[in-house]
């Protein structure tokens, strides 16, 4: 019974120190949000600025774009002893999808038609095997005789 108390006491402390720990932390949420708003998000948004629109969804464009404003959002993070990624960087990178990326396709490319060469044969070859075998389907029809 002794050692059920001390296993209670000892789990009780456990979740007390984990709910103080996050407050202790050196990482002021609300300062290192103005501080990727104002350092990283600025320059991110003069990069593209400097973009073609029509070139914001090729990644070999945006690529090095991009790289920079995560490891921006990085380092910001590092110098105000906040942990990354976190919420707040989440977040952050939820809305930059949201303004700059969201016409963009999952893969990062546009779709397109593909080529008349790549589309014909999947057109045509299904096209001539129905009526090969609807002739066929008629041709043996026709000639009955002789099958047990």
């Amino acid at each position: 019974m002794a050692s059920r108390g001390a296993s209670l006491l000892r789990t009780c402390l456990m979740l007390l120190l984990l709910a103080v720990l996050p407050s202790v932390s050196g990482c002021n949420g609300g300062l290192y949000e103005r501080m990727i708003n104002t350092h990283c998000l600025a320059k991110f948004k003069g990069d593209m600025a400097g973009l073609d629109r029509g070139l914001w969804c090729s990644w070999p464009d945006t690529s090095e774009i991009y790289e920079v404003l995560t490891k921006c959002t990085y380092h910001v993070a590092l110098e105000m002893d906040c942990f990354w990624p976190n919420q707040i960087v989440d977040r952050f990178f939820m809305q930059i999808h949201r303004d700059y990326f969201r016409d963009c396709a999952l893969t990062g490319r546009l779709l397109h038609e593909p080529p008349t060469s790549v589309l014909a044969p999947f057109i045509a070859v299904p096209v001539l095997v129905t009526l090969l075998m609807t002739a066929l389907v008629v041709w043996r029809s026709k000639h009955t005789q002789g099958v047990l």
